[in-house]
C-alpha cells in the first residue's frame, strides 16, 4: 500500500518531474502519482519556463507537503537514510549537494535552448554559445566526479540524489545530438538505461498530449 503521493506533470517535457520521481524511486517509498493535467495553465507555464515551478514535483507524506526537487531529496534522506541519497562520507556529500545544487539553481541557458523532450530526435542540432557554456559546464562537472570517485555514477559506485538531478540532462543530450566524450557518453547510457528511466519514458512515449510550443522543429 503506498505511503505517499508524488504530484507530477508531463512525463515527456517535465525534466522536474522526472528529478522528482527518480529520487522517490531511488529511496525506496511506495509512492502513489498524481498527474496534473496538461492544459492547466499552471502547468503550462512552468513546462515553458514562463513562471517558478512550485506544483511540481510536490511529495505528500505522513502530513508533510515537500515541492521543492532539493528539498525532496533532503527530506527522504532524513526518512529513509539507508537509501544513500547523500552518501556517508562527509566528503562525497558535500560534492554530491554542491553538484545537485548547481543544477537546481543553474543552467538556465540549457533549459532555455535544449529543452527535455523525451520524444524527439534532432541530429546535428546546433547551439548557440550560450547553450554550449552549460554544456561544458556539465562535461566538466561529470569528467571532475568521475576522477574524484571513480565513478559509474557521479559520486562513486551508488546512484546517489545527484544521479537524479543530472537525469534529465542524459535525455537532452540525447534529443539534441550533443557529442560527448567516451567517459560522459558511457554515463549518460548507463543512466538512460536505469530500468526507472526506462519506465519513465516508455510512458512518456504513450503521452497522448503534445505541447506545440516545445515540439516545434528550430
Amino acid at each position: 500500500m503506498a505511503t505517499a503521493t508524488l504530484t507530477i506533470n508531463s512525463r515527456n517535457y517535465g525534466a522536474w518531474s522526472l528529478r522528482g520521481w527518480l529520487l522517490c524511486r531511488f529511496s525506496g517509498i511506495e509512492f502513489e502519482e498524481q498527474i496534473v493535467a496538461h492544459d492547466d495553465p499552471d502547468t503550462r507555464a512552468e513546462l515553458l519556463m514562463l513562471s517558478s515551478s512550485y506544483r511540481v514535483p510536490r511529495l505528500e507524506f505522513g502530513g508533510f507537503y515537500v515541492w521543492d526537487t532539493l528539498a525532496i531529496g533532503e527530506f527522504l534522506h532524513e526518512r529513509f537514510p539507508q537509501a544513500k541519497l547523500l552518501p556517508d562520507d562527509a566528503g562525497m556529500r558535500s560534492h554530491c549537494r554542491s553538484v545537485s545544487g548547481e543544477m537546481h539553481a543553474g543552467f538556465a541557458n540549457l533549459r532555455a535552448g535544449l529543452p527535455m523532450n523525451i520524444r524527439a530526435r534532432y541530429a546535428n542540432y546546433p547551439v548557440w554559445a550560450g547553450v554550449q557554456a552549460d554544456i561544458d559546464r556539465i562535461i566538466e562537472t561529470w569528467l571532475g566526479a568521475f576522477e574524484h570517485w571513480g565513478g559509474p555514477y557521479l559520486i562513486g559506485d551508488r546512484l546517489t540524489m545527484a544521479d537524479a538531478m543530472y537525469a534529465p540532462v542524459c535525455t537532452r543530450f540525447r534529443t539534441y545530438d550533443v557529442k560527448l566524450d567516451d567517459a560522459c557518453a558511457d554515463y549518460s547510457a548507463r543512466i538512460l538505461a536505469l530500468p526507472e528511466m526506462q519506465e519513465w519514458e516508455r510512458k512518456a512515449l504513450e503521452e497522448p498530449e503534445e505541447m506545440e510550443e516545445l515540439d516545434v522543429e528550430f
